[in-house]
């Protein structure tokens, strides 16, 4: 075995590689060569670090330095500073990570610090394209356990014990879910993995299957093992080809070392996985829509009753969970139900992944656990907003989730306890706002969405949505009308009620809760004909201050729409009936004598 004196690690998750980290290991492996240092010293890619806004990021082991926003330029500097002479290259630490000349772990860091880290547990630690290292980090060693030293019956158990819920949505008790597929009896079962991730804004499955692929398949087989399947189906969007990628090379890693395929480990159970790359519809992320899909049928939901767990996957007994959820089995399995349990909060055990983007100073992939504070997630680890801007709204669950106003900031994050304010865990998205949003313009973004993406089965969705879209255009072009507000609540209530699936039904919340929290926003638009936060377009005056300007011409000459007049030295005016309302004055006056109102 290979013995090296530091190990370096490169993010190879979307984000980084998206900022040219392949590169990064390219040059590492030639400046390590050019040294003679290349036996040294190893190379690793990794999945995601979390600290997407950092990256490209690379940490040097055994010190844990913590590199960020690495350059190929850069890494020269590192080989022959930090690598050949043992000094820290100051400039590209990341400030948080280091106190004078001391690293700190990241559990120090303030980022990572209120963290617990199951479900990406290997995420940035190992090679996901090797697996060895996996193997190394106790990997299959549930799967082994559960073969040879427990019944079906005990493995479900075990995970009813824990408390998992589904990570993907609506918090279904997982062992329950494994039982109802247990006790359907049929001469053919499936486990299938729902990967489809399509809120916008999240990235939480894609990061485990680039980082930890192993992790999935694994739990799959003992999912297999426990309710009596011998086949499974990864159901993963065409947009992410760094995770197909990498599940194809884990399917085969693990088929060559007889950890999937026949008569696994010798012990006389079966089970294979195939890989189905969708074509990126959101409504592929519905259960009963995914099962079509894989049928090659068209992507939309199927009535229910029946129930998957009793008539899935070409009408056979079918277990479908997602990736996070599948991501804890394997700890649950080790370290046992009541270590899990004794997680979180009463009702919501153990952590959750959630995608940070939006007005947030850290964007990235963090995982808490459950019953942490919104508050404790948006300052201690987001580190607040940017500019030092107020907080002002968080967006759970994606376009099936609710805002959560800045006065509910201290809100445990837990299934119920969302519900409860109008939102919904969801798959784990989460976007922060600041004072700059206009909480009408985001209901009518997450709409737009929602109606973009309707299967249009069911007319509630289908018709629906879209005439609630049309009236929250109509407030945002200031066209709105009294009694507006309550129409919209009134219709967003009967397709919660109607629609055929989980997506329809929960379309509305993002208006719903808006409407709840921000009523005083919608009001402005409709009564006073003004956006409060500036952002609706239509609803912008743009006025010349005559103190500031000095008569240049230069936004009359430059307005697209020739609504600007004056003379020489003296101020100008614009023409509010002939305004379009682009901008184009603002951004080329020189003296900043234009603003909106």
């Amino acid at each position: 075995m290979d013995i090296y004196r530091s190990h370096v690690l490169v993010c190879r998750g979307t984000g980084c590689t998206s900022g040219g980290s392949e590169k990064l290991i390219e040059a590492f492996e030639k400046h390590l060569k050019e040294e003679g240092i290349e036996k040294e010293v190893k190379v690793v890619q990794t999945g995601c670090f979390g600290l997407c806004e950092m990256g490209p990021v690379v940490i040097v082991y055994p010190e844990g330095a913590f590199y960020s926003r690495v350059q190929v330029e850069d890494v020269i500097e590192i080989v022959k500073e930090h690598l050949v002479k043992g000094r820290l290259v100051k400039r590209l630490l990341y400030e948080e990570a280091v106190d004078e000349d001391t690293i700190k772990s990241l559990n120090q860091v303030g980022f990572y610090k209120k963290q617990l880290r199951i479900a990406l547990r290997n995420c940035g630690v190992i090679d996901p394209e090797n697996i060895d290292e996996y193997i190394a980090m106790d990997g299959y060693k549930s799967l082994a356990k559960v073969l040879t030293e427990m019944t079906p019956e005990q493995v479900i158990d075990e995970v009813k014990k824990s408390g998992l819920r589904g990570r993907g949505g609506a918090g279904f008790p997982t062992g329950m879910k494994w039982e109802f597929a247990y006790k359907s009896k049929d001469d053919k079962k499936y486990v299938c993995c729902n990967a489809d991730e399509g809120d916008p804004g999240a990235f939480m499955d894609r990061s485990v299957l680039e980082g930890d692929p192993h992790s999935v398949l694994e739990a799959m087989a003992i999912a297999g093992y426990a309710v009596g399947s011998d086949e499974g189906y990864i159901y993963v969007r065409a947009e992410y080809p760094i995770a197909i990628k990498r599940l194809e090379i884990a399917i085969k890693q693990a088929r060559d070392y007889g950890l999937l395929g026949d008569n696994i480990l010798g012990t006389g159970f079966s089970f294979d996985i195939n890989l189905k790359v969708g074509a990126g519809a959101f409504v592929c992320g519905e259960e009963t829509a995914l099962l079509n899909s894989i049928e090659g049928k068209r992507g939309e939901p199927r009535p229910r009753p029946p129930f998957p767990a009793v008539k899935g996957l070409w009408q056979k007994p079918t277990l479908l969970n997602n990736v996070e959820t599948y991501a804890n089995i394997c700890p649950i399995i080790l370290n046992g139900a009541d270590w899990f349990a004794g997680i979180g909060a009463e009702r919501s055990k153990g952590t959750k992944v959630f995608a940070l983007g939006g007005k947030i100073n850290n964007t990235g992939l963090v995982e808490i656990p459950m019953g942490t504070t919104l508050r404790e997630v948006i300052y201690d680890i987001g580190g607040g907003c940017p500019g030092g801007k107020a907080f002002k709204a968080a967006q759970t669950g994606g376009p099936s989730g609710g805002c959560i106003p800045a006065s509910l900031i201290d809100t445990p994050i837990e299934y119920d306890t969302l519900v409860e304010i109008g939102s919904m865990m969801g798959s784990g998205g989460m976007i922060v706002m600041d004072e700059d949003n206009c909480m009408v313009d985001i209901a009518k973004f997450f709409l737009e969405f929602t109606c973009d993406e309707s299967c249009g089965k069911c007319p509630p969705c289908r018709i629906g949505t879209k005439r609630m879209l049309e009236m929250l255009t109509k407030i945002t072009e200031g066209k709105g009308e009294e009694g507006d507000i309550e129409k919209l609540e009134a219709l967003a209530l009967n397709i919660k009620q109607t629609a055929l699936c989980g997506l329809g039904q929960t379309a509305p919340n993002p208006v719903l809760s808006t409407i709840r929290y921000f009523r005083d926003e919608y009001e402005a638009h409709i009564r006073d004909k003004k956006c409060p936060a500036g952002v609706c377009t239509a609803l912008l005056e743009y006025t010349i201050d005559p103190e500031k300007c000095k008569g240049c011409g230069i936004c009359a000459k430059n307005c697209p729409a020739d609504c600007i007049s004056g003379k020489p030295k003296t101020p100008y005016v614009i023409d509010q009936e002939k305004c379009i309302k682009c901008g184009t004055c603002m951004e080329k006056c020189p003296f900043d004598a234009i603003s909106t109102k």
